[in-house]
């Protein structure tokens, strides 16, 4: 019999727990991953959705830096989480995760993140201009 609480695994992934919808890469140089939310939208955000959904997309291509991508892939899904709600979606905690999204994305587009790909902010000015104004 093996003692469970001694076991090294060095050749893998090894998970202690339940895990459910989420993604990891491993032993990979370079990985782009996507995840489709197939949750309804509420009525009205559907446009909302697909500009967020799209950026999501888009993210792994625009050259942010590790942080900066992090950030803008935790606000945008938030958005979309808000959004997709079996109740009307909160007013307040979707211009929250909004004004997240909006802020992680700020320092690339004005030139204040350090280390971002050519276009990078561009892409960055454009993503925040398609955002406001769109609920």
């Amino acid at each position: 019999m093996t003692d469970a609480q001694n076991v090294n695994n060095y050749d893998g992934p090894v998970f202690n727990a339940e895990v459910s919808g989420t993604q990891f890469a491993w032993n990979n140089d370079t990985v782009t991953q996507n995840q489709q939310n197939n949750s309804t939208v509420a009525p009205g955000f559907e446009a909302l959705a697909d500009r967020v959904t799209d950026l999501l997309r888009q993210l792994p291509q625009a050259g942010l830096a590790d942080q900066d991508r992090e950030d803008a892939e935790s606000a945008a899904r938030e958005v979309l989480a808000t959004i997709t709600q079996p109740d009307a979606p909160e007013e307040g905690r979707l211009r929250r995760a909004l004004a997240m999204l909006k802020g992680a994305l700020a320092p690339v587009a004005t030139g204040v993140a350090a280390g971002t790909a050519v276009g990078a902010q561009e892409w960055a000015r454009t993503a925040i201009e398609g955002l406001t104004g769109i609920i």
